[in-house]
């Protein structure tokens, strides 16, 4: 039906790359590797008019066009995910079907009815056999979807409609990852018009978390969805690395857009003296009169910095025509003549220069006093000081950092696309923004998200007592008021923890017991687990030893999970070189989101993953190591779904010893 060749009529090959397209996109949903396809089944009515619906990742259907297994996200589905004794959706079964892979390990039916009592109390779960096995698989080093095993709060999240901000705050191990991702599925399925043409953008805190999802929307049938980090969203720049977290919370303060604008401005100078040009047997003149004038008229007209050029460049041709005492002179003419001569081109940058995000800033970090001027009464000496650094002999040689890209990005904004980079300076939007990690955005971040929204339509989820960073917010409050108004925002919470059981929970909640953030910990469904274990070490010098042998003894009995060693970024290296002259095979999570079955974590990118055993090394130095080092450490003791070990030499903090 699609092979190419020659003859047909224009419309024939048309259709037959129409029909291409299709054919491709539909083998890529069907193409969901070794994971099941169907996973569960419900029967709707009574006997005989009971109607089965098996209940899947993708739609497949016979040749007649009747369905064999209907999506996940078919409103026929909801009932699966959401029914309960008390409203059972027109439910009569509910069939689990418990798989790893393509094998099938077990079925589990729950039945509804007006014989059956719902005397429960408590939260409900969907499928518990199904969930148990599920939360006891190894981990792969890579997010699984959790599409068989949506429970009822989480598929209200995921159902929730298109419009406004959509704020999911949920503590750790409560699945608000995998439930952003699988709304972002949802929303492209029940939305396919207009989402899959404006984008669905995906943002994750950093790389490594980046690669840890990137298999989750693929399985679910989505592969047109956008991942990225901040630094993605403008490619020209190289972006390596953090700022000090005090130069970082000078960077993200919105008074940078201030500043920013000041420093646009700071380049739309007059002449400091008259040019004059030979032309023919005459001198035509442009006076520091003509460029005022000029420069007030451009700003007068103009939004963006260089949307400006050409009218300066054709005034200040104009004014130079006008200026010929003896005959006529086209201003065209004059241009085609000496708009490539030294004097029209240094008056052109020295006036009204054609900038980039990159040189602007390169400019204005390389000058003190271009740093004084544009920053005004909004920073002091010290912060100046802390932004300035000396200029590179060439601006694509500079490396930014991470904390520099919606600085950049505020930049372009303000100087709008050079003429003929249109296309490529443009900002993208997107129909629907999905962000991880919300609670530690800055001013300036929440900034360049909301630029990139075309319609105000975003999922934010994160949670405050893991907010850390120059810019962890105590409540969502500020992040609500910087991207949208409070009508058009809704607030969900997840309270169901599936990851971490509950003694592991418990010794984690110590830290937050008399804090703001102790209230209301997720309720753990895993009630049974390994008791926390504490190691400590007499010689400080002996710690990288022992966190070596305690490896070695988990190695043994882990079989096909994942093992993390958290660390304050201090001891990566120390670590690291422990295990690898002990023959101890490791990776480090900036090759890759926990690819080996040992990876050394900087506390710093641990945030968002899950392994199946933590060693938490030195908590005393993550605790005192950051500006939000209380809630630092507690994100690193809340990774692991089957143990954690804490390894000491130096004193335990004080929440971490009173069990009380």
């Amino acid at each position: 039906m699609v092979e190419s060749g020659r003859g047909g009529t224009h419309q024939a090959r048309f259709e037959r790359d129409v029909i291409s397209d299709q054919v491709n996109k539909r083998l890529s949903q069907l193409d969901i590797g070794d994971a099941s396809l169907v996973f569960g089944r419900i029967n709707q009515g009574e006997s005989p008019a009971v109607e089965t619906f098996y209940i899947g990742r993708v739609a497949v259907w016979d040749e007649e066009q009747d369905p064999i297994t209907v999506d996940w996200r078919a409103p026929i589905a909801e009932g699966f995910y959401r029914a309960t004794g008390k409203q059972p959706m027109g439910l009569t079964r509910r069939r689990h079907f418990a798989t790893r892979g393509k094998n099938l390990l077990g079925i589990e039916d729950e039945f509804f009815g007006d014989d059956i009592v719902d005397d429960s109390t408590g939260p409900m779960f969907k499928g518990r056999m199904t969930l148990a096995a599920t939360m006891e698989q190894a981990r792969t080093g890579r997010l699984g979807d959790i599409v068989a095993t949506i429970q009822g709060e989480q598929d209200e999240i995921i159902r929730s409609p298109l419009p406004g901000v959509l704020i999911v705050q949920g503590g750790p191990g409560t699945g608000k990852t995998v439930v952003a991702l699988h709304r972002a599925a949802y929303l492209l399925y029940t939305h396919r018009f207009p989402l899959e043409g404006q984008g669905v953008l995906v943002v994750g805190p950093n790389r490594v978390f980046l690669t840890y999802i990137e298999q989750v929307l693929p399985s679910l049938g989505e592969a047109g969805v956008h991942l990225a980090v901040l630094s993605d969203l403008i490619p020209r720049a190289k972006v390596r690395g953090f700022d000090h977290e005090s130069i970082a919370a000078i960077k993200g303060k919105e008074e940078m857009v201030h500043i920013m604008s000041k420093a646009i401005s700071d380049r739309q100078r007059p002449l400091q003296k008259d040019v004059r040009i030979g032309y023919g047997l005459q001198r035509l003149n442009l006076t520091i009169a003509d460029s005022q004038v000029i420069i007030k008229e451009a700003k007068r007209r103009y939004r963006h910095h260089n949307s400006a050029r050409l009218f300066v460049q054709d005034a200040v041709f104009r004014i130079l025509a006008e200026s010929s005492k003896h005959y006529s002179v086209e201003p065209e003419k004059l241009k085609s003549d000496l708009s490539t001569t030294i004097e029209i081109r240094t008056a052109l940058e020295w006036m009204w220069p054609s900038l980039t995000a990159e040189h602007l800033i390169h400019d204005l970090y390389g000058s003190k006093s271009l740093l004084q001027s544009a920053a005004g009464s909004y920073l002091n000496t010290e912060a100046i000081s802390a932004l300035y650094r000396p200029r590179s002999s060439h601006v694509s040689e500079v490396v930014w950092t991470v904390d520099d890209v919606p600085i950049l990005d505020e930049a372009q904004a303000l100087l709008g696309p050079r003429i003929g980079y249109e296309e490529e300076e443009t900002v993208r939007t997107f129909g629907h923004i999905v962000v991880d990690e919300a609670q530690d955005l800055s001013p300036m971040e929440l900034r360049m998200l909301k630029r990139r929204s075309l319609n105000g339509s975003m999922t934010l989820v994160g949670d405050i007592a893991q907010a850390t960073g120059a810019w962890a917010h105590n409540n969502w409050d500020a992040i609500i008021e910087a991207l949208s108004n409070e009508s058009s925002t809704r607030f969900s919470e997840l309270t169901v923890g599936y990851r971490l059981p509950q003694p592991t929970m418990d010794v984690a909640n110590r830290l937050l017991q008399g804090t703001q953030f102790g209230f209301n910990p997720p309720i753990a469904v895993r009630e049974v687990g390994e008791e926390p274990r504490f190691v400590h070490v007499d010689v400080p010098a002996r710690l990288p030893a022992m966190v070596v042998a305690i490896v070695r003894s988990e190695l043994e009995k882990l079989g096909s999970g994942r093992l993390a060693v958290i660390v304050p970024d201090a001891r990566v290296n120390v670590i690291s070189d422990s295990l690898k002259s002990s023959g101890v095979d490791h990776g480090l999570t900036d090759a890759g989101a926990l690819e080996d079955k040992v990876t050394v974590v900087p506390v710093s990118l641990v945030k968002g993953l899950e392994i199946d055993v933590a060693v938490v090394v030195e908590p005393i130095e993550i605790l005192n190591g950051e500006k939000n080092g209380l809630r630092a450490l507690y994100v690193a003791l809340t990774r692991a779904t089957q143990r954690l070990i804490i390894v000491h030499a130096e004193p335990l903090p004080e929440a971490l010893l009173n069990p009380n």
